[in-house]
């Protein structure tokens, strides 16, 4: 394994544990407010499976892009890109990677953080 090789890695783990709190902070400038509200869009918006997933102890499941656009919507969506300065599709990714992780982490004890 190279430097370079490492290195992204390092990269990718840094940005892995960062996401969470972009993630929380993009959603504060939006009409969902926090962790809370893009859950209760999603569990409204037929991921409640996923949802719980991620609030309980056992794997997370995952959840694609296009899942994510069909519950929240393009409005919410374009608010999110926006808010992370990226084209909708990358806003969408980047949910899909990292949202669950990061109401996992915000969920320890199977229900969010306030």
């Amino acid at each position: 394994m190279g430097l370079l090789d490492s290195l992204g890695g390092s990269l990718r783990d840094v940005a892995a544990a960062a996401a969470p709190g972009l993630i929380a902070e993009a959603l504060q400038k939006t009409n969902l407010g926090n962790l809370q509200g893009i859950v209760d869009q999603l569990q409204q918006g037929g991921l409640g499976p996923q949802v719980k997933s991620w609030l309980g102890n056992g794997a997370n499941m995952p959840v694609t892009a296009e899942q994510l656009r069909a519950a929240l919507g393009n409005e919410q969506v374009q608010q999110l890109a926006a808010k992370f300065g990226v084209p909708t599709d990358q806003a969408l990714k980047l949910l899909a990677d990292h949202l669950p992780a990061a109401v996992d982490q915000a969920s320890p004890n199977g229900t969010l953080k306030s």
